[in-house]
């Protein structure tokens, strides 16, 4: 397994790594809030921690819903909670033109499902050194996605995580294949497994998307089963006031249960592959 170095935090090694945070960033002062929970909950568990949120939401449902304070706030506030928490922070690019913007703040940056063909944006991504983690497509198979690692590679990075959300079946519905995690990790990348859009309903509200927050948990555990470096989890104090992704967004209280769990998974799981 390629290492994948962020900071002092190594991806493909013995540690499960928690990416976690609000959907979008919801001003400095309650993402930060949320950060730093999820932060000291990670430390209690000896896990390392990467504060996650978008500075903007590019793809939500409705044209009225909220997407985030935008690239310049957004950045600014990512970077405040990066010195507050000393974390290294992860936030989705849409365009070209953010790669390096982005890249002056964020530690890895982050390719959304949707975009994840976009060979432009993933060579952009890739020339400015930061490690690169590539959400599957809702529409993709787990073996395209080595087309999406070749093109990461010819541009100059082995700095390549890729990440897990489920894939669309029927209408407002995802499932996740737990096939794809040993596919996707024989391209000799670190996968992470997103167990909160992996619950989320596409559209399911409508407007807006549902989810099934009650079986994250769930999923975790059983990833952890098959094998993966990290997780991935959209947390909040609140989900109820979530402005983005509430319905599959996980609360704070319930986090050190998951991870718990989780982690008790990974370490039988991890002993049997040595």
């Amino acid at each position: 397994m390629n290492i994948v170095k962020v900071r002092n935090i190594e991806f493909g090694g013995d540690k499960l790594i928690l990416l976690a945070g609000p959907c979008v960033l919801e001003g400095f002062e309650r993402s930060l809030k949320i950060g730093r929970r999820a932060k000291e909950i990670a430390d209690n568990l000896g896990m390392p921690y990467i504060f996650k949120a978008s500075f903007d939401k590019a793809n939500r449902s409705s044209i009225k819903s909220y997407r985030g304070p935008g690239l310049i706030e957004g950045l600014k506030i990512l970077a405040a909670i990066k010195r507050e928490l000393n974390v290294p922070i992860v936030t989705d690019i849409h365009e070209t033109y953010q790669a390096a913007q982005v890249a002056e703040v964020a530690d890895i940056l982050q390719i959304p499902a949707f975009l994840c063909r976009q060979t432009d944006l993933l060579v952009a991504a890739a020339k400015t050194g930061k490690a690169v983690n590539v959400k599957k497509a809702q529409f993709l198979s787990a073996r395209d996605m080595i087309n999406v690692v070749e093109k990461l590679r010819a541009s100059g990075t082995e700095k390549i995580l890729l990440t897990e959300r489920g894939t669309s079946f029927g209408y407002n519905n995802l499932v996740v294949d737990m096939r794809g995690l040993p596919i996707m990790r024989g391209f000799n990348c670190p996968v992470i497994f997103d167990g909160t859009h992996s619950v989320q309903l596409p559209g399911g509200a409508g407007s807006s998307s549902g989810g099934q927050r009650e079986f994250v948990e769930y999923l975790v555990r059983a990833a952890c089963a098959v094998g993966v470096d990290g997780l991935f989890l959209e947390v909040h104090d609140n989900p109820a006031e979530g402005l983005s992704d509430g319905a599959n967004m996980i609360a704070l209280d319930n986090l050190e249960k998951i991870l718990t769990g989780a982690l008790k998974v990974h370490n039988v799981t991890k002993n049997l592959e040595r």
